[in-house]
């Protein structure tokens, strides 16, 4: 995998990945443009473990109609200020679905697919949660 970033003015760059995408990042706290590295990474996080519980339950024939995850994250007060605590909540919405397979779904992308929250887990305390939203039913699990 290769990527490139290249500044554009301020504190704001251009990051392109060798499969021809592009994406704007922000540093600029004050007056930012676009998310910053660290929302990035937050972001590929949800975005890693979304895909795998999308995949997860379509596989398993549920009849997914959304899914959405709910990032928090707490970071370090002194520089570098890393993330110290990661919690992925996600929402999950459709027709008739299996509680057991949607808390399936998520410890299999927690604990085997997803490869950001997975490497971020080795120094970052990573949390899953979710809530399933059926047409006649919401289920909570923490």
């Amino acid at each position: 995998m290769q990527a490139k970033v290249s500044w554009v003015d301020n504190l704001s760059f251009i990051g392109r990945s060798a499969s021809g995408h592009a994406v704007v990042f922000d540093a600029n706290s004050a007056d930012s443009t676009a998310p910053s590295p660290m929302e990035m990474v937050l972001m590929s996080a949800g975005a890693c473990s979304s895909v795998d519980v999308v995949s997860i339950l379509q596989k398993a024939r549920q009849q997914v109609l959304g899914c959405e995850v709910e990032l928090t994250a707490e970071r370090a007060d002194s520089v570098p200020r890393v993330f110290t605590k990661i919690h992925l909540h996600f929402v999950v919405s459709g027709h008739d679905l299996s509680e057991k397979q949607v808390a399936r779904a998520v410890d299999l992308s927690a604990d085997k697919y997803c490869s950001v929250s997975i490497m971020l887990a080795s120094s970052v305390a990573v949390s899953h949660s979710y809530s399933v939203n059926n047409a006649s039913q919401t289920v909570a699990s923490e």
